[in-house]
């Protein structure tokens, strides 16, 4: 699948009023299915996968997840079976996300959450592997150095932006788009969880682990990144009114479908910090989009999910 970016300049007040040049990757309209920065972290895991001649590849997220929704569709499409190893009980009927995944050919595995915690530990995967015979392990979320380098291919190359911006589950993505930066630049991570600050340590270890690695680095690297961990909303796929109300408002506003998990609660801080006059005068914003429109309509009955998200 290529990728071809879509920046969609932003005319907001708020950022005319203090200087600011606005614009968003919309990493959502690059396919159907595998979209956002999910096809990135796919990328390589599966080609090392295609690789070793593994025919089934084997992952991990909870009953929304978008890197099941995806590695389902990638698989179908490049022809793997998958597996998908999914916190908690099972619930009939399906949530559309596991529907979806199973009408993909993925075969759905369920494990208690005490179990599910172990989900990198040698001990759970030998167990699976004794289940489902060899499979190739591709960590929740797309989690490791493959996800990383994936990542790192998401900026528009010669990009004359200042700051980029992204919502922040694992720090994966922003540890790949670090990779990229050129001098000058910095990205600034939105973390969606409670407390995101220890995504600080995580983002430090992926970068010294891939550095390490002697995987391709920019000649000029310099990483310049920070994290704002005030826009959580209570925590990971917590949503309240405020934040609907928002992210349906700027929809209308702006014609940019948001994911309430990710993308709404990052581009809520940003206008936020915009009234604060945080960002300088000047300064060229580039607002990523990371997908994951998929997981509105299992989250949320809200008639704001009721646009067309296709």
């Amino acid at each position: 699948m290529k990728y071809e970016s879509k920046i969609q300049t932003i005319k907001s007040i708020i950022a005319q009023n203090v200087g600011v040049e606005l614009s968003v990757l919309r990493l959502d309209c690059m396919h159907p299915w595998v979209n956002g920065n999910k096809w990135f972290k796919l990328k390589y895991n599966l080609m090392e996968a295609r690789d070793k001649n593994f025919t089934t590849v084997l992952t991990f997220g909870g009953a929304y997840s978008n890197h099941i929704y995806a590695t389902a569709a990638a698989g179908n499409l490049l022809g793997f079976h998958t597996i998908g190893v999914i916190r908690g009980e099972e619930t009939l009927p399906l949530n559309p996300t596991l529907s979806f995944a199973t009408q993909q050919g993925m075969q759905l595995f369920y494990i208690d959450r005490e179990t599910y915690r172990h989900r990198n530990a040698i001990a759970l995967q030998k167990d699976l592997q004794q289940r489902f015979g060899e499979v190739f392990f591709i960590p929740e979320g797309g989690s490791n150095l493959n996800g990383v380098r994936g990542c790192t291919e998401i900026l528009p190359k010669h990009s004359a932006f200042d700051t980029i911006c992204l919502a922040c589950g694992t720090g994966t993505t922003l540890a790949g788009i670090a990779l990229s930066l050129h001098p000058k630049q910095r990205v600034i991570g939105f973390p969606v969880l409670k407390n995101g600050d220890f995504l600080a340590l995580e983002i430090e270890q992926l970068l010294t682990n891939y550095l390490a690695s002697g995987l391709p680095v920019p000649s000029n690297f310099s990483p310049s990144w920070k994290l704002i961990c005030d826009y959580h909303f209570g925590g990971y796929a917590k949503v309240n009114n405020q934040l609907l109300t928002f992210s349906q408002q700027f929809t209308q506003d702006h014609g940019v479908p948001l994911d309430y998990v990710y993308t709404a609660k990052m581009f809520y801080g940003v206008m936020d910090l915009l009234q604060q006059e945080f960002f300088s005068i000047g300064d060229r914003l580039l607002l990523i989009h990371t997908g994951g429109l998929q997981g509105n309509q299992g989250l949320e009955t809200h008639k704001s999910c009721s646009h067309n998200h296709s």
